[in-house]
């Protein structure tokens, strides 16, 4: 595996800590500007709703420039964004911080992802993809957990300022490692947006952006899910997260191994999973040995199926970058989707158990999704598509 596809993976855990390290500097930050902390969750949608829509666009303006041109510019303007939120004298300098840095990361992501499938052949495009993608779990697992422990000793910047020297050493390794591109021709915007009238693509978009509302519509309200339902005191749910981080860590490196060979039976089986396992959430919050066992498995089929539909998205269509940036915009309104649906039923009064229902169900749509691909592949192999590519 290129050496240059680790350091992509190190800078895209830097960009997804700061996405979520948020709620871990609640107290800080609410102190420090004086804000509830309802506003301090307006940070997090902020990065949410900047990667959904404007990495897109800011895409398209770097069309013009060579790959690895573009990966550094959006790294350093991902380090501008944190200085200024690490420098931030008031809220609002923080917020518009926060979408400057999404933008960025979600540029990158996209151009990312078109980057380390050319450096890798077609049978490894999966398993670049998870080791890329690997530092959004690991951002979990560890980012989260190191950003709190800053900001509970050293103060919230000093969270912003970490993430933001790690990113600069992330700028100058992509400088070194990542192959010279050369610079594309006259780019031709209708051909690039014509690639998006491939009916395929927008059905695995789809299954992104389902799969991953259905993970966040229980993910979001797991706190309570855990305390009030299954009884664990406040104290035990940062080790259940880190349990669940780790899962999700296992389980990218197996759906990594295994999306190349079989990618559609991969994404076919992850889905049926995480149905089974959410709808098995729901029933059997109440014990705490099944809650764990369902949070454990929700790790390993949940987000870790990302390297599979990535790999999927590559398959229908043809590695653009503007393509992989609307993926990950894709995730981002799977993001923004599932927290919504599940605390719209909860501001309805329905019981923590309504989220995971939710999810079930976005879990359901997700997985009639993947059926056109199952179809598809038994009509061209001859074969059962859960057993082949």
């Amino acid at each position: 595996m290129p050496f240059a596809i680790f350091v992509l993976a190190a800078t895209v855990f830097s960009m997804n800590t700061t996405e979520v390290m948020v709620s871990g500097l609640v107290p800080g930050l609410t102190q420090e500007f004086g804000v509830s902390v309802a506003a301090v969750g307006y940070l997090v949608s902020a990065y949410a709703v900047g990667m959904a829509i404007g990495a897109p666009i800011l895409t398209v303006g770097m069309l013009r420039f060579s790959r690895k041109a573009a990966l550094i510019g959006l790294v350093a303007t991902f380090v501008a964004g944190q200085t200024i939120a690490a420098l931030a004298p008031a809220y609002a300098v923080l917020f518009g911080a926060r979408i400057l840095t999404a933008l960025a990361a979600g540029a990158f992501f996209g151009t990312a992802a078109s980057v380390c499938v050319s450096l890798v052949g077609a049978q490894n495009r999966g398993r670049a993809l998870s080791v890329v993608f690997g530092g959004l779990m690991v951002a979990q697992v560890a980012g989260l957990p190191a950003a709190t422990f800053a900001q509970q000793h050293l103060g919230w910047r000093a969270s912003f300022w970490g993430v933001d020297g790690l990113a600069l050493v992330c700028l100058i390794a992509i400088v070194a490692a990542v192959p010279r591109t050369p610079a594309p021709g006259r780019i031709d915007i209708r051909a690039e947006l014509g690639a998006f009238r491939n009916g395929r693509l927008w059905v695995a978009y789809a299954t992104n952006a389902l799969s991953v509302g259905a993970v966040f519509a229980t993910f979001s309200y797991l706190f309570p899910v855990l305390t009030e339902l299954s009884g664990f005191s406040a104290a035990a749910v940062p080790l259940l997260f880190l349990v669940y981080g780790l899962a999700t860590v296992i389980g990218n490196i197996v759906v990594g191994r295994l999306a190349d060979r079989h990618n559609v039976g991969v994404l076919a089986y992850g889905q049926l999973a995480l149905v089974i396992v959410l709808a098995c959430f729901a029933v059997f919050a109440g014990d705490k040995v099944a809650a764990v066992c369902c949070l454990v498995v929700l790790g390993l089929v949940g987000l870790p199926l990302s390297s599979a539909r990535g790999a999927r998205i590559m398959a229908v269509s043809n590695n653009r970058p503007l393509i992989s940036t609307v993926a990950t915009s894709m995730v981002n309104v799977g993001i923004i989707l599932g927290p919504w649906l599940g605390g719209l039923a909860l501001g309805s009064r329905l019981s923590y158990h309504a989220p995971m229902w939710i999810g079930a169900v976005l879990a359901i749509a997700g997985l009639l999704s993947v059926v056109p691909a199952v179809l598809e592949t038994r009509r061209a192999t001859g074969e059962p598509a859960l057993v082949r590519r």
